[in-house]
């Protein structure tokens, strides 16, 4: 029996919406009983693309976040309504049964991750079910991943060490959404966005030339990472753990080396850090 689950690159995801659109083509108005009773036409998200903003102004990145249900092994929605409103199926897929789940609104508001919805119309919880009526009739991918003109998703069989969704699953850039919450997702990401540290590096006698190749150093406790500066005379520390202070050493031959102490934002943006001439 396969087990099927989802990766989702992020840093491959370009913001077109065609995983949404495919998914709206598929489910709204469209009757997929007994695993889905139809989206309705508004309100509804079952693959949902959050676009997330980066940095501090002026330097500003944009990325985009696909995010439909998470097919949690320990699923909180199945905690919650009567007995049978939410199961998993054999190969790991979790239904919210349209029936059963009618009433209990409960179900909806069970999801720490906002992928659950309660379409009023019906009185009842839907969301995303990988396509499950598609997978039974002998299709390979849920609409959105068939969509995707980037390959920012990767579908399939977990136990096939040979599949695609095996192997990124086993890449050591794989991530759960929250870890914390050890709901033990069987979709995960790669790229999820992390803390920005950025700043440009100016010569006192020489403001306005750009500096490139200045060495930049960051350190924490259990961290240290060098880059150069740009061209521009910029730099950008990408990944970075939240909540964290680091300092930051700026050097350059014949210039006074530099330190500064970054704030524990999640973010920062450091300006113009200006060597002065020894």
């Amino acid at each position: 029996m396969a087990k099927y689950g989802m990766v989702i690159d992020v840093d491959r995801c370009v913001g077109c919406y065609a995983c949404w659109i495919a998914c709206f083509d598929e489910h709204v108005s469209v009757d997929h009983m007994p695993i889905a009773a139809p989206q309705p036409e508004s309100g509804h998200r079952w693959m949902d693309v959050k676009p997330i903003e980066q940095g501090v102004y002026p330097r500003v990145h944009n990325k985009y976040m696909p995010l439909p249900c998470l097919m949690c092994e320990d699923a909180p929605c199945m905690k919650v309504g009567p007995e049978g409103a939410v199961y998993r199926r054999p190969d790991g897929i979790v239904v919210i049964d349209p029936v059963k789940a009618k009433g209990h609104p409960e179900i909806a508001k069970s999801c720490p991750y906002g992928v659950i919805y309660l379409n009023e119309q019906l009185n009842t919880a839907q969301k995303c079910t990988y396509c499950a009526h598609l997978l039974d009739d002998g299709w390979k991918l849920p609409r959105c991943v068939e969509a995707c003109p980037t390959q920012a998703l990767v579908f399939g069989d977990l136990t096939d060490s040979n599949s695609a969704v095996a192997q990124r699953m086993a890449e050591p850039a794989i991530e759960e959404l929250r870890p914390d919450w050890q709901n033990r997702t069987l979709t995960r990401f790669i790229g999820l966005p992390k803390r920005l540290i950025t700043g440009e590096v100016t010569l006192a006698d020489k403001p306005e030339e750009p500096v490139p190749g200045v060495v930049v150093i960051l350190r924490a406790a259990n961290d240290v990472l060098t880059i150069v500066t740009d061209s521009y005379g910029e730099f950008e520390f990408r990944e970075m753990r939240p909540k964290t202070q680091y300092t930051l050493q700026v050097s350059h031959p014949g210039y006074a080396t530099r330190e500064i102490a970054v704030s524990d934002k999640d973010d920062v943006d450091l300006g113009a850090i200006v060597l002065t001439k020894l």
